[in-house]
């Protein structure tokens, strides 16, 4: 009888012509990776659809299938005084303004490319309305310390630190570091009157440049090139841009690491570099 209920309970199926016993764990993730392959397939039809069509309805299918990463966007602004309800309807524009703009052959995933778009336009909410956010203590002298550290660092790194290598000179996590970083977009305060002119007659005013695009957001495109970019690059290639601009090595080091003449290791970083200048000027006029 229990046999007959282990039978029941566990399919056969076949590896490489062997008969094998699938336990339901096995079973449950391979039906929750149909399921996965199976919605973004469906997404990517959405996203082809809309493209032709420009359908609302199509778009409010889509909106509703992204509106958790909306929710989960506004959330991290719900202690800066606005209703969380409210940053949702705010980020939904975001969400809807990344769908329009959304391009399936840049090959990037849609919640990597939308995010910078929700988050942009929440901030954007803040800033239009004029709102302070207020910094807890804790963060602004986190920010000094930070600040100090990376001073230190690149002094003697002869580089710009990480965010581990700052972390680690601080006894603190990346997070918190992360966090201190972001504290510093809120530091500068001005007037949104201030007279900007210098010699000229014309006269304007900080507050007619508020509402210009954020360069972060306008650089994500950019980010999305170099990375195919560099998915084409050899081996060899990445390793030399790697220990180049990441770790910071010179081309005298890296020859000895890889075994090669100092001289060879600058041609293959100039032909590299050559090479992804080209590929995401072709990316841009496409």
């Amino acid at each position: 009888m229990a046999k007959a209920r282990l039978r029941r309970r566990i399919r056969l199926f076949y590896r490489g012509g062997a008969v094998v016993l699938a336990s339901p764990q096995e079973r449950r993730t391979r039906k929750n990776n149909k399921a996965l392959a199976w919605d973004k397939t469906h997404t990517l039809e959405l996203f082809i659809e809309y493209g032709k069509s420009k359908s609302p309805e199509v778009r409010d299918e889509l909106v509703s299938m992204y509106i958790n990463l909306v929710e989960y966007l506004a959330r991290r602004f719900k202690n800066r005084g606005e209703p969380v309800e409210d940053l949702i309807q705010v980020g939904t524009i975001g969400l809807i303004k990344a769908i329009d703009r959304f391009d399936v052959e840049r090959a990037v995933e849609f919640t990597t490319y939308a995010t910078p778009t929700i988050v942009g336009e929440i901030k954007r909410y803040f800033r239009d309305k004029g709102w302070a956010v207020k910094v807890p203590r804790r963060l602004q002298e986190l920010n000094l310390l930070v600040t100090h550290a990376v001073n230190a660092l690149t002094q003697d790194l002869r580089r710009s630190p990480t965010v581990a290598e700052i972390a680690a000179h601080l006894n603190v996590t990346s997070e918190q570091v992360i966090e201190a970083m972001e504290t510093s977009e809120v530091y500068s305060f001005v007037s949104l009157d201030r007279d900007l002119s210098s010699d000229t007659d014309d006269s304007f005013s900080l507050l007619e440049y508020i509402g210009e695009d954020d360069k972060e957001l306008i650089g994500i495109e950019d980010r999305t090139c170099l990375a195919d970019a560099l998915k084409e690059l050899s081996r060899q290639e990445q390793r030399i841009l790697y220990l180049r601009f990441f770790r910071g090595l010179t081309q005298t080091e890296i020859a000895q690491q890889l075994g090669i003449s100092q001289m060879h290791v600058s041609r293959l970083l100039r032909r590299t570099l050559e090479v992804l200048r080209e590929k995401m000027l072709r990316d841009r006029e496409a």
